[in-house]
C-alpha cells in the first residue's frame, strides 16, 4: 500500500516584529490567506528570533511559528532547548525550530564573538543538534564532544509536541549530511554563501537540486524527511509593471528581464529589475490565487528563464 505525499504547505518569513499591534494584524492576515507558518530570522541588529513569534501565535488560531533559522554559533543548545520547549508549551505545540550553522562574519565581528571555520562550525552544529534532540525527546542529555560538554538530568520543561520538528537549512554536502541524521524538515536554499558569508545566487538548478536530494536520501538511510524550499523572493523595482513593488533592502542582482507567470498569463518586467533568487511560489487570496515565478539562471549578465 502506497502512502500519498502530504499536501504542499506555504509559509512566510518576516513581518512587523517590533510592533505588537501590527504584528498581531499581520499574523492574522497571514493565517487568513491560507499560509501555514510564519517565520522570523536570527540576525544581530534585528529583533529576538523567538519573542515576536509568541505574540504572533497568541493572535492566531493555529498558525505555526519558528525561527528561520537560528544561528547555531550564537547559541548554547541547552539554553536554546529551554527557550524552544517553553515557546512550544505556551503556543500549544506550534513551534518549528529552524537551525543553521551561521555564516555572517560581519555580525560576529560586530559583537566580538568569533565564528568558527566551516569545518569546526559544522562539527559543533551536529553536536548541538544531538543535544537538542535528546533534550526535546527525553528532557536529559549526556554528551561529551569536541565542542560541547553537556551532562543534564532534567531540562525542567518539555515541549507539547511528541517530536518537536527541527528544520535544517543549508547548502553544502556536510550540512546536508547532518540534516539526513537530524532534520525533520530539510530546506533547500537558493542562495549560496562564501566563507565570509557573502551571499550569491545559485542552488536551485535542477542538477544541483537532484544532487543534494540524493545526498539527503543517502544520509537519511530510509528515515522520512520533509523537503522544503527557501525562496528568497524578488520583486521588480517600482514602475516596472502593474504588480511591481519596491524591493527595499533585499540583497539582489540586477538582471535584464524577469518573467512572472500569473495564473497562466505572462507579464514582462523591463530592465533594472532586481532579483535575489528567481524562484517563488506563493498563494495570495487577495490576488486571486497562485502566483509563481520561474527559476532563472544568470549567464553573462543575462537572465535565462526556465
Amino acid at each position: 500500500m502506497t502512502t500519498s505525499p502530504p499536501p504542499f504547505r506555504f509559509a512566510i518569513q518576516g513581518g512587523p516584529f517590533g510592533d505588537p499591534a501590527a504584528l498581531a494584524e499581520h499574523a492574522r492576515r497571514v493565517e487568513a490567506l491560507g499560509y501555514d507558518e510564519l517565520y522570523s530570522a536570527d540576525h544581530i541588529g534585528g529583533v529576538d528570533p523567538f519573542a515576536p513569534l509568541l505574540a504572533a501565535a497568541l493572535a492566531t488560531d493555529g498558525l505555526r511559528i519558528g525561527p528561520l533559522v537560528i544561528n547555531n554559533e550564537l547559541h548554547h543548545p541547552v539554553l536554546l532547548a529551554r527557550t524552544a520547549a517553553t515557546i512550544d508549551r505556551l503556543t500549544g505545540g506550534r513551534l518549528v525550530l529552524g537551525m543553521g550553522t551561521g555564516y555572517q562574519q560581519s555580525e560576529h565581528d560586530a559583537i566580538g564573538s568569533p565564528i568558527r571555520p566551516p569545518g569546526p562550525r559544522v562539527d559543533r552544529f551536529a553536536e548541538s543538534l544531538a543535544i537538542l534532540r535528546s533534550l526535546f525527546d527525553s528532557g536529559s542529555a549526556d554528551h561529551a564532544g569536541e565542542h560541547l560538554d553537556v551532562h543534564l538530568d532534567d531540562l525542567g520543561v518539555r515541549p507539547v509536541q511528541d517530536r518537536l520538528p527541527v528544520l535544517i537549512g543549508g547548502h553544502g554536502r556536510r550540512v546536508v549530511g547532518v540534516a539526513g541524521r537530524f532534520a525533520d524538515i530539510y530546506q533547500f536554499t537558493g542562495l549560496t554563501h562564501a566563507a565570509d558569508g557573502t551571499v550569491a545566487p545559485g542552488g536551485f538548478g535542477m542538477d544541483d537540486l537532484r544532487r543534494r536530494a540524493a545526498w539527503l536520501s543517502d544520509a537519511a538511510a530510509g528515515r522520512r524527511i520533509e523537503r522544503s524550499a527557501l525562496v528568497q523572493f524578488f520583486a521588480p523595482a517600482a514602475g516596472n509593471g502593474a504588480h511591481g513593488v519596491d524591493i527595499g533592502m533585499i540583497p539582489g542582482i540586477a538582471v535584464k528581464r524577469v518573467e512572472v507567470l500569473r495564473d497562466g498569463a505572462s507579464s514582462q518586467y523591463g530592465s533594472d529589475a532586481i532579483a535575489g533568487v528567481i524562484n517563488f511560489v506563493t498563494k495570495d487570496a487577495s490576488e486571486g490565487g497562485l502566483v509563481t515565478a520561474q527559476y532563472g539562471e544568470f549567464v553573462d549578465g543575462e537572465q535565462s528563464l526556465r
